[in-house]
């Protein structure tokens, strides 16, 4: 084989294996995306959930207890 035929090869196996190292980067770079679109889908949920909870708590309670605007005033004024 020539000498311009091995430096061929060579050149074609180094970039084979920058690509395959690229990929395996890649991969892992996927799952861990992947994890937290779970975990944020979650906290997602949970707080539509507790968004849910304080709009029933807050309709059932405050319609039976009328508000003074003027307790609900930090004591600082």
């Amino acid at each position: 084989m020539s000498n311009r035929g091995m430096e061929n090869e060579h050149d074609t196996n180094r970039r084979l294996t920058d690509l395959e190292i690229k990929a395996s980067f890649t991969e892992d770079l996927l799952e861990q995306l992947d994890r937290i679109i779970v975990r944020q889908q979650q906290q997602i949920d949970s707080l539509i959930r507790e968004i849910g909870y304080l709009r029933q708590s807050s309709a059932e309670g405050g319609a039976s207890v009328p508000r003074n605007p003027r307790e609900e005033m930090p004591p600082h004024f």
